[in-house]
């Protein structure tokens, strides 16, 4: 359709539009614009309102690019020269300015009148509560997490963070470029649920070799983290009429929250130094409990061999074990330690993801159901979110089968263990009186404070907090009172920052006690 030139462009239609009584489009999705509502013989003057009105609302804000006055032009089906006469104007105001082959760019918006003056505040007679006094309620609530990670502070020692700086960018970007280059156009349309096949092989293969694990392919479900992996395991167990599930006391409030959202009782199950007392989990009558083994969460206790086998004559006689396998790759000072997947395959849950291996953003884990509930959690994955997305876990798959995922665990390994003896060290310098736990495996320690056993560990962590320094209270993980204590990361610490924020931690006891 031919279009004079400037604004004495008109809004014709074609004539088969005409003749069929309908209307052509002549509108552009940038900004909403319709020609329809323009004057007749005003449409630059129109659209250099339009685009006037847009910088000065906020729409197109400073830095802005505008589409080329060719394309525009071709969308609101009128003469370039329009186009190029009301973006003229907005450079002749200095709204706008061209930059050659990077584009017309917003790089002034309208003076708008100042807001008026509001009322000085009154100033109020309540007492200003401490740092840390919100994020550390006597009882934490569903947000508490939100909460902590949105606190400022000089040294974060939140745990089950690993070293996020040590991401293997280069090595990612080469992986991605592999994908990309052998990927085919399916590939980019919905895929299984389950997963794609490599990653699922890769993963299958990843568990047989570190974790003693044989999984077939099949069998494997990529989620989105042990998160999620919690929602679907809950709406597959409630769907076999199970509705509890007890937890290891103390252990994860974080896992204890998403089990409860999703309606599971959580019954606490008392856990010493050789890992949960099976004997009470007997007595709780819970017909399914989910576990820690290899590395205790936030006690770092390892089941010992006796208590497995009590707990493995425990499932043979029908309980359901659900494994969160979230650290096992992190050890120090010890062998490994199998799964419990690998001992019961019929009986346990296996959950696992790359959180801790590669960072939590990435937010990729798998689950592996025992066969009679293989089905039900496929189900339940495909009707959450038709699979997590295929690039990310193809790179993934590249990572491990290339064995850049061993290399980046190795160099890991090597730099936690560094900063686990820097907290150590700190520890005993600065808090003699306090007790260590868990250091021989993971991404944190427990400290626990037997020397002060009036301690508010929640106090502490508020006062820390004020110094500068994130942690959490021992207390947010038990149900059953017990000794107070901090649940310390360190992983992603540097020495020198780690040093500091124990200091800030023995200022803090020293002055609330």
């Amino acid at each position: 359709m031919h279009r004079s030139n400037g604004d004495r462009s008109d809004r014709s239609i074609t004539g088969s539009a005409a003749t069929s009584g309908s209307r052509a489009a002549t509108g552009a999705d940038f900004l909403q614009l319709d020609t329809a509502d323009a004057p007749p013989g005003g449409m630059a003057d129109w659209l250099a309102r339009r685009l006037r009105e847009a910088i000065g609302d906020g729409r197109l804000p400073v830095g802005s690019r505008l589409p080329a006055t060719r394309v525009l032009a071709a969308d609101l089906r009128v003469s370039r020269g329009v186009v190029t006469d009301a973006y003229q104007r907005l450079i002749d105001d200095g709204h706008l300015a061209g930059r050659g082959r990077a584009g017309t760019i917003v790089v002034a918006a309208p003076l708008t009148a100042p807001p008026a003056p509001s009322a000085p505040p009154v100033p109020s007679t309540e007492p200003v509560p401490p740092p840390g006094h919100a994020v550390f309620p006597g009882r934490p609530g569903a947000d508490v997490f939100d909460a902590l990670r949105a606190a400022p502070a000089r040294i974060d020692l939140t745990p089950g963070v690993p070293d996020l700086a040590a991401f293997p960018r280069a090595a990612w970007l080469r992986a991605e470029r592999r994908v990309l280059s052998t990927l085919s156009a399916p590939s980019f349309g919905y895929g299984d649920p389950r997963g794609t096949p490599a990653l699922r092989t890769a993963v299958a293969g990843w568990l047989a070799r570190n974790r003693g694990v044989r999984a077939d392919p099949a069998d494997i479900v990529i989620v989105a983290g042990t998160a999620q992996a919690l929602g679907l395991l809950s709406q597959v167990l409630r769907a076999a009429g199970v509705g509890t599930v007890a937890v290891e006391d103390p252990g994860s409030l974080g896992t204890r929250q998403h089990l409860a959202h999703w309606g599971m009782r959580t019954p606490p199950v008392p856990v010493d130094d050789q890992g949960v007392r099976v004997d009470a989990l007997r007595r709780s009558g819970a017909p399914a409990v989910l576990l820690t083994p290899a590395h205790q969460f936030p006690t770092g206790t390892v089941l010992d061999g006796a208590r497995r086998r009590d707990l493995m004559d425990w499932a043979t006689a029908g309980g359901l074990v659900i494994e969160d396998d979230y650290d096992a790759e992190h050890r120090y000072d010890r062998p490994p330690v199998p799964a419990l997947r690998a001992m019961l395959p019929d009986r346990v849950f296996y959950a696992g993801s790359v959180s801790k291996l590669l960072a939590p953003a990435l937010r990729t884990g798998w689950v592996i159901a025992p066969p009679r509930h293989r089905d039900a959690l496929a189900d339940a994955k495909r009707f959450a979110d038709l699979g997590n997305a295929a690039l990310p876990q193809l790179v993934l798959a590249d990572l491990m089968e290339s064995g850049e995922l061993e290399r980046q665990l190795r160099l890991l390994r090597r730099r936690h263990r560094t900063r686990r003896d820097a907290m150590i060290a700190a520890i005993r310098a600065r808090l003699p009186g306090a007790v260590v736990h868990g250091a021989a495996a993971g991404l944190h320690l427990l400290v626990t404070f037997p020397d002060r056993p009036g301690l508010a560990d929640t106090g502490l962590a508020a006062a820390a907090l004020a110094r500068g320094v994130k942690t959490q209270p021992l207390s947010w993980h038990a149900q059953r009172p017990g000794p107070p204590g901090l649940v310390l990361g360190y992983a992603a610490t540097a020495p020198s920052a780690i040093d500091d924020a124990v200091t800030a931690i023995a200022s803090a006891l020293h002055d609330l006690t």
